[in-house]
């Protein structure tokens, strides 16, 4: 088996979605098309304001009786106060649940087959669950810094009994959160509280995958829409090569002859790649290999293939 990362993540929960509306009332609320999502399937969403501003990026897991949005723990409140305000006379409850459970991830091309191995997940299955140890434990097949990956939850009574079986497992290797993190950063993944909150628009962030271009209304798709009619945006998030031994911090501002033109919102020392870091700049400003000052530190931006034809549409 190839070695498969595997990290606790403590700062992940979700809101437990009930109630016998909940699939219509959902699918006129986040960005993905939840009314065609059948039981035991996963998929990203994003929930909007109506002016298209990102709340929170959850992943959805639909299971016969509830749909589980899975979210950062600090988006959960602002996730839930949200949609709480969009229940008119819908039958359908919002439960956050923080603390109550344990979330790890897998991360790695062998991840779904090492769940199956170690676990006892279904081979072929998004989203299952089993018996371990006496208590439900729910497998979600989807990678949160890949495409490859599976998401475990279980009761936080039975954290330490999983983290045991995962830490004897064969092929599996322990992540630190550190480490989960300084991953992140390389692979350009954005995450809720650091590049996502209510001042970011999807396209800023690259979160197509997230959004469904075939379904009816929801909160925030008329802005959606225009923005990717129009391809026109302010800013793009942009990783940072940055030059000596240490990044800069959050919140120090990018600039471009002397001029601000963006922020960085995460920077770690990463063991094998040096001083990296995200942020968003000016869309004019987001070319590979462009060179900038980050405070006094100058640093090299990397753009994903893809984002210089967005460039150039949004300056024509």
């Amino acid at each position: 088996m190839t070695s498969v990362r595997w990290t606790r993540l403590s700062e992940r929960g979700g809101i437990r979605v009930t109630g016998s509306e909940r699939v219509r009332w959902l699918d006129g609320m986040v960005s993905q098309d939840v009314a065609s999502m059948s039981p035991g399937s996963v998929a990203p969403a994003l929930a909007l304001t109506h002016q298209g501003r990102i709340v929170g990026d959850p992943w959805l897991w639909v299971f016969d009786d509830h749909v589980w949005m899975d979210l950062a723990s600090a988006a959960i409140e602002p996730v839930q106060s949200h949609l709480d305000r969009l229940i008119i006379a819908d039958d359908v409850t919002l439960t956050a649940e923080g603390s109550e459970s344990a979330r790890f991830t897998l991360e790695g091309e062998s991840a779904a087959s090492a769940a199956c191995e170690v676990l006892g997940a279904a081979a072929d299955a998004e989203l299952c669950t089993v018996d371990f140890e006496g208590e439900a434990l729910v497998i979600a097949c989807h990678g949160l810094l890949s495409p490859e990956g599976v998401q475990l939850r279980i009761a936080a009574s039975h954290a330490e009994a999983l983290e045991a079986r995962l830490s004897t497992a064969a092929g599996l290797v322990a992540e630190s959160p550190e480490a989960f993190e300084q991953r992140r950063i390389s692979t350009g993944v954005p995450w809720y509280g650091r590049e996502l909150d209510a001042s970011v628009l999807p396209a800023e962030a690259r979160l197509d995958a997230a959004i469904s271009t075939t379904k009816g209304c929801y909160a925030g798709q008329e802005v959606v829409a225009r923005m990717r009619s129009r391809g026109r945006v302010s800013s793009l998030l942009v990783r940072l090569a940055f030059e000596g031994q240490h990044a800069p911090a959050p919140g120090t501002h990018i600039l471009v002859g002397g001029k601000k033109v963006g922020e960085i919102t995460s920077a770690t020392d990463h063991p094998s790649e040096g001083a990296i870091g995200m942020g968003f700049v000016k869309t004019a400003h987001a070319v590979d290999d462009a060179s900038v000052l980050c405070g006094d530190v100058a640093a090299k931006l990397r753009v994903p293939v893809g984002d210089e034809t967005e460039r150039a549409a949004a300056e024509q």
